[in-house]
């Protein structure tokens, strides 16, 4: 997400279509209401499948398997754009907590990205993004 962020531009450097993306500024109708909102700044969103159990080495393999492994083009990015890789986990009951391979933290690392964990008690709901910001 960010001011400067063109979707299209970071389609290019990722070589990948995202979840969803929006620039900044009045964007048309999307609800039956018929409300234009004001988005505050331009995003670029790539989600991960949700997986039961969680499988988060999984899920950061699916998303990093989607977009550039050239660590060039990341390089470029994380310089221009807050980069983050987004996960909410989701507890139950039997929650014991979650484990991440280090080739899972690895490939994060080298490309700049910056992982940003929540948690959630049971009955919440969301998943894994990767996210471009600035």
């Amino acid at each position: 997400m960010g001011d400067e962020l063109v979707p299209e531009g970071i389609l290019r450097l990722l070589s990948a279509m995202p979840t969803s993306a929006h620039v900044k500024g009045p964007q048309l109708p999307s609800s039956p209401s018929g409300r234009i909102g004001t988005k505050k700044s331009s995003m670029w969103r790539l989600r991960a499948k949700e997986t039961e159990p969680e499988y988060l080495d999984g899920q950061v393999s699916e998303l990093l398997g989607q977009v550039t492994s050239d660590l060039a083009v990341w390089g470029d990015i994380v310089t221009r754009f807050r980069v983050d890789l987004f996960c909410g986990w989701f507890m139950d009951s039997n929650s014991k907590g979650v484990e991440l391979s280090p080739e899972t933290m690895l490939a994060p690392a080298q490309r700049g990205i910056k992982l940003l964990l929540d948690t959630y008690e049971p009955e919440a709901s969301d998943g894994l993004e990767l996210v471009s910001q600035t």
